[in-house]
């Protein structure tokens, strides 16, 4: 029995998804579980793998064309068996008409739709609302003239630019990572916790377990892996700094998965630690590593990126001393690390220098009190005065 590839919904309120590569060619034999094809959504390039064992038939969609969600690009067939006839969906006054000819279902769209808006991509026609663009008179370059986001930026550039200005058009990360934090800042009662640390003890630490762990497991230790081991544990004291605002409740997370804030070119994504409460900091620097790489590449896995239920960004190795993080919903709050840097402070009543660094825990006030946060970075700063103590209770 044939079995259909369609374009997958990788994300929350995905709309569309470019098909960036086949891995197979029309006609290959694929097996379930093999990659099958990369797609680029908002926030990374993944690998698609395959639904079923077979041959890859009736490919219909070409590498670079941007598809909606749910509509079937191929087929997964068995050897000498044909695909199934090509079936049409178009959307009609709120319902969805299906057919087994294209020519068929085409003439009938085009007697309803007299009048009405042309076929439209989804991302089209909300990039078509945000820049002011009337869709009524565009030609659209898709199958059977249907409007495409190339085509709505094509038209919105020249009203857009001038002879003082030019407009940059963000890249998907970008674009994405600024719809969010806007919809965050806008939506989520933040309020912030600010505390310098004493980092004498994670330094030594590093240094210590660096030696060690390159030795046994080949890992580079990094102060963001000591930070994601340490706070993943100290999360277990404080389930309500593990919690998801759902609209109307708090949900207590049972699983401890740490985001890392990562750089990438166009913006920035959040991996994901999974379980980081249960692995050793060895599996921990592994597979955060794992992650920059794949990051770096645009190659991160659907995985990769979802599950967080607490996000560390660390912007120290860029030489910022201390800044406030915007939360991820839903998760109900993230830790801004600045540098670590020498400092004057007290030593037993004394000026001394100690390398200092600051934490900055912003929180959404609908699950988390200041009471609660308070407690939550105090045992944080705790943990980091005494690491190996924490780490050697697991």
């Amino acid at each position: 029995m044939a079995i259909s590839v369609v374009m997958p919904a990788l994300e929350m309120a995905q709309e569309t998804g470019k098909l960036v590569a086949w891995r197979k060619k029309e006609g290959e034999p694929v097996a379930k579980g093999e990659t099958l094809l990369e797609v680029e959504t908002d926030k990374a390039v993944m690998e698609i793998e395959s639904p079923g064992d077979g041959v890859l038939a009736a490919v219909k969609v070409h590498e670079g064309a941007e598809v909606p969600v749910g509509q079937i690009i191929a087929w997964i067939v068995r050897p000498g068996e044909a695909p199934p006839p090509e079936i049409a969906t178009f959307e009609t006054s709120g319902r969805t008409v299906t057919s087994p000819t294209r020519s068929a279902a085409v003439t009938q769209i085009s007697e309803q739709r007299a009048g009405a808006d042309p076929r439209i991509s989804p991302k089209a026609r909300r990039l078509a609302r945000e820049r002011g663009v009337d869709i009524r008179g565009l030609r659209g370059s898709g199958p059977e003239g249907a409007i495409l986001a190339e085509d709505v930026l094509a038209a919105a550039t020249p009203s857009a630019t001038s002879a003082s200005a030019s407009l940059e058009e963000l890249a998907p990360v970008a674009r994405l990572m600024a719809e969010r934090t806007a919809q965050s800042w806008t939506t989520v009662p933040h309020f912030f916790v600010v505390r310098e640390v004493d980092a004498s003890a994670l330094v030594q630490a590093r240094d210590t377990l660096t030696a060690v762990l390159q030795k046994t497991r080949r890992a580079r230790l990094t102060h963001t892996d000591l930070l994601i081991a340490l706070v993943a544990r100290v999360l277990l004291k404080h389930p309500r700094l593990n919690a998801s605002w759902t609209g109307t409740g708090i949900r207590l997370n049972k699983d401890v998965h740490i985001g890392v804030a990562m750089a990438v070119k166009d913006g920035v994504v959040a991996a994901v630690i999974h379980q980081a409460d249960k692995i050793d900091l060895a599996e921990i620097a592994l597979q955060r590593r794992e992650l920059a790489d794949r990051a770096k590449a645009g190659r991160l896995r659907p995985e990769d990126i979802s599950g967080a239920t607490f996000t560390i960004t660390n912007l120290g190795m860029y030489n910022v001393d201390a800044f406030s993080a915007i939360i991820i919903p839903p998760q109900a709050a993230i830790l801004a690390i600045g540098r670590i840097a020498d400092r004057v402070v007290p030593v037993d009543g004394h000026p001394g220098i100690r390398p200092m660094m600051t934490m900055t825990l912003s929180s959404d006030h609908r699950v988390v009190d200041g009471a609660r946060a308070a407690a939550f970075s105090n045992d944080v700063a705790e943990a980091l005065g005494e690491p190996n103590k924490l780490l050697a209770q697991q």
